[in-house]
């Protein structure tokens, strides 16, 4: 913790009447400590009634201080207000009730218990899920393979089909000559009517 040094005021959110009572605190304990009294009107100040409750630090304007039997201070502070703290320093653990144990040992059983079932749910739902998956897979290769063979089949069919379509070609490239000779030989027709009537 650091405080602000001697020719410092106090720090905003600190109580100047909690510093005063500190600072004559330490006067009177060091009056007792020395087997004198300070002279009245003379404070010890913040420092030297630190000094009383650990080491003091000075840095320039820093002043850094470490507390004596900071444990014990810290497991005073945790204590609740009220409770005189432990004989010796050590921490005051309430006896522990059998009845209670009992009760957290039977609902420890009850959670493990549903922990397992619900494990066996979970196991059986994936057990379930992966052969969904499984048979989509399987119907998905069927279905990819189904449909490789019928294009390799229609596009076999789609060649003969051309093929059938460049023999027909073949064959009707006489059919423009020979309506051509029908048509003369209808107007051959035509005149020798003509001449007959």
């Amino acid at each position: 913790m650091a405080e602000p040094g001697p020719g410092a005021g106090p720090p905003e959110g600190r109580d100047e009447r909690s510093l005063e009572a500190l600072s004559l605190a330490a006067g009177g304990a060091a009056a007792a400590a020395g087997g004198r009294q300070l002279p009245e009107g003379r404070r010890a100040t913040l420092a030297s009634a630190l000094e009383l409750e650990g080491t003091v630090l000075r840095e320039g304007r820093l002043t850094q201080f470490v507390a004596n039997n900071l444990e014990r201070r810290i497991r005073l502070s945790g204590a609740p207000r009220g409770e005189p703290p432990a004989a010796g320093g050590g921490s005051s653990i309430p006896a522990i009730d059998p009845g209670a144990l009992q009760d957290v040992v039977a609902l420890a059983g009850q959670v493990a218990a549903q922990v397992d079932e619900l494990l066996r749910n979970v196991h059986c739902g994936l057990q379930a899920l992966t052969a969904l998956s499984v048979g989509c897979i399987q119907t998905y290769r069927d279905g990819v393979e189904s449909l490789g063979e019928a294009a390799d089949l229609s596009i076999r069919a789609m060649y003969a089909l051309v093929a059938r379509c460049e023999e027909l070609d073949r064959a009707m490239q006489p059919v423009p000559a020979l309506a051509k000779r029908i048509r003369d030989m209808k107007g051959t027709l035509e005149r020798l009517e003509g001449l007959c009537k």
